[in-house]
């Protein structure tokens, strides 16, 4: 982070509502004066993840998780940091500095984008050159705008044709390899990863080219399709194939389709069906359920109707099921043996397909009817076998009116009553009828929560400290807190917590940080200058007992006596 100015950082952070990034995300509950979720970062029942917008900082009590707008898309969204921060500075309306943006790349990521967009400019120039790729995708209805649209090219045949043109020299031989364009065989000759293939470029959520997909021409020359390996910037299970140009394509998304193939989406974007994307090679993972519903409300995950197509359709089930928060949806499209979206949108349209959308089965339809396979609903055991199959997939779903009508549902097939929620826990009380109040904080700890709790009252004090001198624990990390708000007064509370993550104090501060003080800002601010006052009374005091102590043994000389009466004065 310190390669991009702090002050660039505190004024972003101070510009951006963690809750709205959080929100857009996570569906919080407004609790007081913070919010509440199910913390998205691990698995649990009951809401411990807490979000400040006093603060600008999140904090989960379960799993420890905790930090800015920034550190949150990094997590979340799995940006780098500097992704992290160009999306934050876009909201706002801010420029990253420059010099700053260059500082801050990752030099071997840097490298790799850069190798990649130059194999997919040669692969399109490719394409422009060869008759057969371009006879290919003409025989399959792709016109020139969605060509470049998507920027289809071709890689050649031959072994070496791109490695030839790119690898100029060790260093880029390196990258290709770590991109995913190059193999090698037993011997350790190195070779093209892609020949003779139709080129479909993988795009991230910036736009930049990660990986690629390759659709074979010749027959019997080797799988029909091929993706790129995993590697530093490319993870199948997180990327969505046409996602970048769907969200070029629309302003806002009521939908996204799911369907298998590369030519799934390019011809449905033919034929203006733009919010269609497809998982690359792929069963649904619960990162593409998250960044599917991330982008729209209503996801139609579109299949073959044979039994693969209906096996893949579950396994998207039990990647939605946990996120299917009150206000999202998810449908099912099966289509007819033979078919695919290619075929149909060809065949019927954009009109024909939308209809077919519009007839899709809905989750909970498809969830019960899959379960309820085989079984005898008719009997109290296939009942019970239903409830028992249902049960543990419902306790996925998050709390809502979604999950409370999946359980009801449930309950009107079987006859068996939802459990009952377990009640909140009682807080803990002692022996008597009264909660046990919570352990006394020494001043410094409460001027410490205090300052976590509003970093600006800092600037509340003028230098020089009296109580730095205090020989007290805890005294250096606030003066040192201090410090740090008085040279950036914008900086927020997360900002000052990350300042101390790998040290030892940040687990301290992260607790303290989490706490949900009462008062307002101006009792805060009161009860500071107040704890301020009290650690300078015990520096005073601290003093005055060594020159006393000074005293009765070697003495006082004048400068001494001076230093003495003025402490005494002050202390009266």
């Amino acid at each position: 982070m310190a390669r991009i100015p702090d002050a660039f950082i505190d004024e972003l952070l101070a510009r951006t509502d963690i809750v709205e990034v959080i929100q857009a995300r996570v569906p919080l509950k407004r609790q007081g004066r913070e919010y509440s979720a199910r913390c998205p970062f691990h698995d649990e029942r009951s809401p411990s993840f807490t979000v400040s917008p006093t603060k600008q900082f999140y904090h989960c009590f379960g799993c420890g998780a905790h930090g800015t707008a920034i550190s949150f898309l990094m997590n979340y969204d799995r940006l780098e940091f500097l992704d992290a921060v160009d999306e934050l500075a876009r909201q706002a309306g801010m420029e990253v500095p420059r010099e700053a943006r260059q500082r801050a790349a990752n030099p071997e990521s840097q490298g790799l984008y850069e190798v990649l967009d130059e194999a997919c400019r040669y692969f399109q120039r490719q394409l422009a050159g060869s008759d057969r790729a371009r006879g290919y995708l003409d025989d399959r209805g792709v016109g020139e705008a969605v060509r470049a649209q998507f920027s289809v090219g071709y890689a050649p045949e031959g072994f070496s044709a791109l490695k030839d043109a790119l690898g100029t020299d060790p260093r880029q031989l390196q990258l290709l390899d770590r991109a995913g364009l190059l193999s090698k065989n037993d011997r350790g000759h190195v070779y093209d990863k892609f020949r003779d293939r139709v080129m479909f470029p993988i795009h991230d959520r910036r736009g930049r080219v990660i990986a690629f997909g390759g659709r074979v021409l010749g027959k019997d020359a080797g799988p029909k399709y091929l993706n790129s390996p995993e590697t530093p910037l490319f993870h199948k299970g997180r990327e969505l194939y046409g996602l970048w140009q769907v969200r070029q394509a629309n302003r806002t998304l009521a939908r996204l389709v799911v369907v298998e193939g590369y030519m799934d989406v390019i011809a449905l974007f033919e034929h203006g069906v733009t919010q269609a994307v497809a998982t690359l090679g792929t069963a649904t993972t619960p990162d593409h359920a998250e960044l599917l519903f991330r982008n729209a409300p209503d996801v139609y995950f579109c299949f073959d109707g044979d039994r693969a197509g209906r096996a893949a359709a579950w396994k998207a089930v039990e990647s939605v099921l946990p996120r299917m928060r009150d206000g999202r949806q998810a449908f099912f499209l099966f289509l007819p043996e033979g078919e695919d979206p290619d075929s149909i949108v060809r065949s019927e349209g954009a009109e024909g397909f939308d209809a077919r959308l519009q007839q899709a089965t809905p989750l909970s339809q498809f969830f019960f009817d899959t379960l309820s396979e085989g079984v005898a609903l008719s009997t109290l055991d296939g009942r019970a076998r239903l409830a028992e199959r249902a049960r543990p997939l419902l306790a996925q779903i998050p709390d809502g009116a979604f999950g409370d009508l999946m359980q009801q549902r449930l309950a009107e097939i079987t006859g068996l009553q939802a459990k009952p929620a377990a009640a909140p826990s009682a807080p803990v009380r002692s022996h008597g009828s009264r909660p046990l109040a919570p352990p006394r904080r020494s001043v410094v700890r409460s001027a410490i929560a205090l300052l976590l709790q509003q970093p600006s009252l800092a600037l509340e004090l003028a230098p020089p400290y009296r109580f730095v001198a205090l020989r007290q624990p805890g005294i250096d990390l606030l003066t040192e807190l201090i410090a740090l708000v008085s040279a950036r007064p914008e900086i927020t509370t997360g900002t000052l917590i990350g300042h101390f993550a790998d040290r030892k104090e940040g687990a301290a501060l992260q607790k303290l940080a989490s706490q949900d003080l009462p008062g307002d800002p101006e009792a805060w601010r009161a009860e500071f200058l107040d704890a301020i006052a009290q650690l300078d009374r015990q520096t005073i005091d601290q003093r005055i007992d060594e020159l006393q102590d000074k005293q009765r043994g070697e003495g006082l000389d004048e400068a001494d006596k001076a230093e003495l009466r003025e402490l005494l004065q002050a202390r009266r």
